[in-house]
């Protein structure tokens, strides 16, 4: 089963966090991450009820610390984009695809809930690899973020161990800064670039690479660049150079 934390972004009342660590412990989660929580007094405590072990053991980070060790980052929203050429909030997937999703990764996920009045923000959103939200009545779409992490942990306990290791948050930001200079290479067009690398974010993430996979995606992007600065030659070391991809990804994100 891979590590899944819960991560509470900027709550704005103390008694949603008690209530979710409460029915995360239900369904048998016990890494909760507060990003900037509010003071936490005898409330919270009550509210958690049995759960307080969950609650003491609470990370206390940035958001941006979450985003740099996770392997693989999940934004959770009631706003969708309904339209392919707003790709920020889509494509997205409900809880129960989540699941078959991550069931045999082996890494560190991280599922993001946002703050009680306006969630997540586009920014956030983008630096996920993952978008979920939870299918609700139109007339009344937005759960309470204790309900919301209720029935995501419901959908995702009993996760079977899970059997390979995801390439890792440092190796995959490698790989997308390598495609950005990639798209600078090849001229595509500079308003253009920012989507198109996140549009292939949205596309990788979701396919959960290994650290092989992306290294060979490395491996493609390095092969193009020297032809298109070396017309009409070919490799001396295609052999060799196939090979090594593996070891030049770890070279690369060292």
């Amino acid at each position: 089963m891979p590590q899944i934390d819960i991560v509470l972004v900027e709550p704005l009342y103390e008694g949603n966090i008690g209530f979710a660590a409460r029915v995360m412990k239900n369904f048998g989660f016990y890494h909760m991450v507060l990003v900037n929580p509010p003071k936490m007094t005898m409330e919270c405590q009550a509210r958690a009820s049995h759960a307080k072990d969950v609650l003491e053991n609470a990370e206390r980070i940035s958001l941006d610390e979450v985003f740099a060790r996770s392997d693989l980052t999940i934004a959770t929203t009631g706003g969708l984009s309904f339209t392919v050429s707003n790709p920020t909030r889509m494509p997205y997937y409900s809880v129960a695809e989540l699941r078959d999703m991550i069931k045999d990764v082996n890494g560190r996920i991280s599922i993001l809930f946002g703050r009680e009045n306006w969630g997540l923000n586009n920014e956030e959103i983008a630096k996920c690899d993952i978008v979920c939200t939870i299918p609700t009545n139109p007339d009344y779409p937005i759960l309470n973020i204790s309900h919301a992490v209720g029935v995501v942990c419901y959908e995702l306990a009993h996760l079977q161990r899970g059997e390979y290791l995801l390439a890792s948050k440092t190796e995959m930001d490698a790989l997308y800064a390598h495609l950005a200079r990639f798209l600078g290479e090849i001229e595509h067009p500079i308003e253009k670039r920012e989507t198109t690398v996140l549009l292939a974010k949205r596309v990788l993430g979701r396919t959960k690479l290994t650290i092989r996979e992306a290294s060979t995606f490395h491996g493609i992007l390095r092969r193009t660049e020297w032809k298109l600065n070396n017309p009409g030659k070919s490799y001396e070391s295609d052999e060799i150079e196939t090979d090594n991809d593996d070891n030049d990804n770890d070279a690369e994100t060292k």
